[in-house]
């Protein structure tokens, strides 16, 4: 594939399995991780990425005073490394509107349930007390509204009547790990883009549950 280099930015709260996938494709992908930033220092995802020496930085927000001091020590730290695009893969703080709109259309996140069903947590349990008979993963531009912003594509796993919270999760997490680095080389390509509000893929506007991808 030719290399376009788009250069990325993965944000991360924990083990960072997405942010391995991402590490994964981007070997042989359009995109380049240039670095990781965590808000807990001892989240196993900055190992991930100290392996393949991708530069990690740690931005603590328990050090901060405020929400927005610390949005606003983020954001200064990735625009000094400058990147097109960035990932949120597991990142546990909500992001406040001065940060969004300062990286407006450039912001992607990976939710565990098929939005608009579910925004929030515990999309799992609440999937299987809901008697749903799917769920899913979707991928989405981040917006000031949680969990609200334009889908862009939507992966979907059958709930078994047997399944435990732990069961679902795994399932879901497999279709994660394939739909988030397809997505980001969208991005990276030129196919993908937020306009008005919306998200394009190749200059189409896209349905409200996005695209529905497949292995």
């Amino acid at each position: 594939m030719e290399q376009t280099n788009c250069h990325i930015v993965v944000l991360i709260s924990g083990s960072g399995t997405n942010l391995q996938a991402l590490i994964d494709a981007s070997l042989s992908s359009n995109f380049k991780i240039s670095a990781v930033i965590s808000n807990r220092p001892g989240a196993f995802g900055l190992q991930r990425a100290q392996r393949d020496d991708i530069p990690t930085r740690v931005i603590d927000h328990t050090e901060f005073a405020s929400r927005d001091d610390f949005d606003k020590a983020l954001g200064e730290t990735i625009e000094e490394i400058g990147p097109e695009l960035i990932v949120l893969a597991g990142f546990m703080r909500i992001l406040g509107s001065d940060f969004v709109s300062l990286f407006e259309g450039r912001i992607l996140n990976i939710h565990p349930s098929l939005l608009p069903k579910f925004p929030g947590i515990n999309t799992h349990q609440r999937a299987l007390e809901a008697g749903e008979k799917e769920h899913g993963v979707s991928v989405h531009f981040v917006t000031v509204d949680l969990d609200g912003g334009p889908v862009i594509a939507q992966e979907r796993v059958p709930v078994l009547k047997e399944d435990t919270i732990d069961d679902l999760a795994a399932r879901v997490l497999e279709k994660e790990h394939i739909i988030y680095p397809k997505v980001v080389s969208w991005f990276a390509s030129g196919r993908l883009q937020m306009q008005a509000g919306k998200a394009m893929l190749d200059h189409e506007e896209l349905p409200p549950t996005g695209v529905i991808v497949h292995p």
